[in-house]
């Protein structure tokens, strides 16, 4: 009898363990699948506002929901339900499929910045951003020699560029006349956008030939809201305050 009771505890005990997994797991795939996720930066395309390393906190729920919005993007639905539309601006996460393009390989998340909204032109003339037939108006900040995450010396202008709509965000150019400083000009279908990297002459992105040209609204996975904490590397960073070597000066930052 002592042994069947000790053995009966045990099964409870591990029932409630499997419980508490359980609820866990179901916590963390509603907040993953409903509200926000988490997602890290692996590359330069977005520096200065994102560096290597950063950790963002990317809001799901302001776009809505497609499956690629959700873990795993299980093929339960076809488009966006609770759909809203992105703003000129946003930095936007989105995932694109497998064949999109001979220069993409494999399904791959992307993060970018929206500068196309359904209906407008886009070009990129002489390394200045055109929409709609308008020189969008940038301003010269400074000038910066910096190090590239492959250890390469680089000489970068920072600008402070203003997108229509008002919203400013700062951005890089090597020169205005690298690759992708001179291209078509693209219209942008309906209930698709056109992204772009604020490291402008070090992002693959809607100007390249080969991958995706225009992100459909179904393949939107958020916003990126707030980096919540980085591990880029301080010697590489140019204003921010680092301790001991961490960046704590990037941590809870929101974005624009």
């Amino acid at each position: 009898m002592k042994q069947a009771r000790q053995a009966l505890g045990l099964t409870s005990k591990i029932g409630g363990v499997v419980r508490d997994v359980a609820v866990v797991i179901a916590i963390w795939l509603g907040v993953t699948t409903l509200a926000y996720a988490s997602y890290h930066i692996p590359s330069e395309s977005m520096v200065p506002t994102l560096e290597v390393g950063d950790r963002l906190l990317v809001n799901k729920y302001v776009y809505g929901y497609s499956r690629y919005s959700m873990p795993f993007n299980p093929p339960l639905f076809d488009g966006r339900i609770l759909k809203n539309a992105p703003e000129r601006g946003d930095i936007a996460v989105f995932f694109v499929p497998k064949g999109a393009g001979p220069n993409i390989d494999e399904g791959t998340t992307y993060i970018k910045r929206v500068v196309g909204l359904p209906g407008d032109t886009v070009q990129v003339r002489n390394g200045r951003l055109v929409i709609n037939a308008t020189v969008v108006p940038r301003r010269a900040l400074r000038t910066l020699d910096l190090v590239d995450r492959h250890g390469f010396p680089v000489r970068v202008t920072e600008y402070e560029e203003t997108l229509p709509g008002g919203t400013s965000h700062r951005i890089y150019e090597r020169s205005d006349r690298a690759r992708y400083d001179n291209t078509r000009t693209f219209r942008v279908p309906e209930d698709h956008y056109f992204m772009m990297g604020d490291n402008r002459d070090n992002s693959e992105d809607s100007r390249a030939p080969g991958g995706f040209t225009f992100v459909p609204a179904e393949q939107l996975i958020g916003r990126a809201d707030v980096i919540s904490f980085s591990i880029a590397d301080c010697d590489r960073l140019v204003d921010d305050r680092c301790a001991a070597g961490v960046p704590v000066g990037r941590f809870f930052r929101a974005l624009n």
